[in-house]
């Protein structure tokens, strides 16, 4: 388990309201910002300040790893100089009744400060550059003390998660309809291309043509009538490029059940075509 902070002064209700996290991936200027970069190193399971007006708000439990994601039209005029895709992760938040004030205590703090990428300066203000970053584990044992039972029960629920979770279904389907939409407004890309992209993430059209002539039959169940078969990509349809999304050398012939397994990573395959299952 790692530990994180996040100011959330412009989107607090927003983000705990509907169980997330966000940030763009840049800054306004095209500059990395490693206060973004940090959404890609939260993990299921980690533990999460939120950082309101002062005060420590909530504590959540990250419940997948980071993924691209539009912006939320929820957050309305927040953000606006904000890049238009950015990085998205869900989580679960406790709303604190204890509103503990980390300036209030930071002779206890500071010593537990990190020297790079602190969320607080020496006096106990807040660092408004700061969105996610990391906190040491003598740091966090000392906010859940200060802030109580609330606190604690929280850190004893997500010790005891699995690990096994990830990005929610309708989540990777929100994605997945954003880029559908992009390919559908790109006239740069002829409109016949544009429908077999399209096409290819229900494992149909040009790209199962494709992938029928290099495999003729599921690797699980055998079957071999097409008619119950779905072309399965390697490399997530969502993830690849058009170019990939068409190729019929990063797909299998799989029937829609073991697909779904596929597709949700529940099951995978080496490179001699042996079945590997998840632990999840």
């Amino acid at each position: 388990m790692r530990y994180w902070w996040v100011n959330q002064n412009q989107t607090y209700k927003q983000e705990l309201g509907r169980g997330y996290l966000w940030s763009p991936k840049r800054n306004a200027n095209g500059a990395r910002n490693p206060f973004y970069e940090s959404m890609r190193e939260v993990a299921p399971g980690d533990l999460v300040f939120s950082f309101v007006d002062t005060r420590i708000a909530a504590v959540g439990i990250a419940e997948s790893y980071c993924y691209e994601n539009p912006k939320p039209e929820e957050f309305g005029d927040a953000g606006l100089n904000w890049e238009r895709i950015g990085w998205r992760i869900r989580a679960r938040f406790k709303s604190l009744s204890n509103l503990v004030r980390p300036k209030d205590h930071i002779a206890l703090l500071r010593p537990l400060l990190a020297d790079r990428y602190a969320p607080l300066q020496p006096n106990g203000n807040g660092i408004q550059s700061v969105y996610l970053t990391g906190v040491s584990e003598g740091f966090a044992d000392a906010l859940i003390a200060l802030i109580g039972p609330e606190a604690i029960a929280v850190r004893a629920n997500a010790i005891q998660a699995d690990g096994s979770m990830t990005v929610a279904n309708v989540d990777l389907e929100m994605w997945e309809h954003h880029i559908e939409s992009e390919v559908d407004r790109d006239i740069t890309i002829p409109l016949t291309d544009r429908e077999a992209i399209i096409t290819a993430r229900r494992g149909q059209g040009l790209f199962k043509q494709r992938v029928m002539a290099i495999e003729r039959f599921c690797r699980i169940t055998r079957v071999d009538n097409p008619t119950h078969l779905r072309a399965s990509h390697c490399k997530p349809w969502r993830d690849s490029t058009n170019d990939e999304r068409l190729d019929g050398e990063n797909g299998l012939l799989l029937t829609p059940s073991i697909d779904h397994l596929f597709d949700r990573g529940f099951i995978s395959f080496q490179d001699d075509g042996q079945l590997i299952v998840s632990r999840a």
